[in-house]
């Protein structure tokens, strides 16, 4: 069973798959846009890896303020998410998401990473992050 990371952002979309075991999450591809509102192509090619990966179940990443209120993004995120559902019919789960991007930055600055290049990775690597935390929690859940 594969499951699909997706961290959602205003001009870009982070997608990451994971092994079919379930186990590791890998980053596949950052989708961009040029406005934020206009979703269409982004969920036709969410569909589109889904159907290509055999996805069965969505994460999406919910960019929560660290007291655990839910701002302007994590609404957007919410409402992204119930798009993915209607346009996949995939199930879509929630995952918080805090420091992922801050987790990412440092992931590349440590990588050596140019900072003019960080930008073209930085939304993959935060979907890494938010499956594989995702995935981590289903293993232990499951006593693994």
């Amino acid at each position: 069973m594969r499951i699909m990371g997706l961290d959602y952002g205003s001009k870009t979309v982070g997608v990451a798959i994971s092994d079919p075991l379930g186990i590791t999450a890998q980053g596949i591809e950052t989708i961009e846009r040029k406005m934020e509102n206009k979703l269409r192509q982004t969920l036709a090619r969410i569909q589109q890896l889904a159907e290509e990966y055999e996805v069965e179940k969505v994460v999406v990443g919910l960019p929560k303020h660290m007291n655990n209120d839910i701002g302007e993004r994590a609404e957007k995120s919410l409402e992204f998410a119930e798009m993915v559902k209607k346009r996949t019919g995939l199930e879509v789960v929630m995952w918080d998401e805090r420091l992922t991007t801050a987790s990412a930055e440092r992931t590349l600055i440590e990588s050596n990473v140019r900072r003019e290049d960080r930008k073209k990775y930085i939304d993959k690597i935060a979907a890494v992050f938010i499956l594989q935390g995702y995935l981590d929690a289903l293993s232990i859940q499951n006593g693994q």
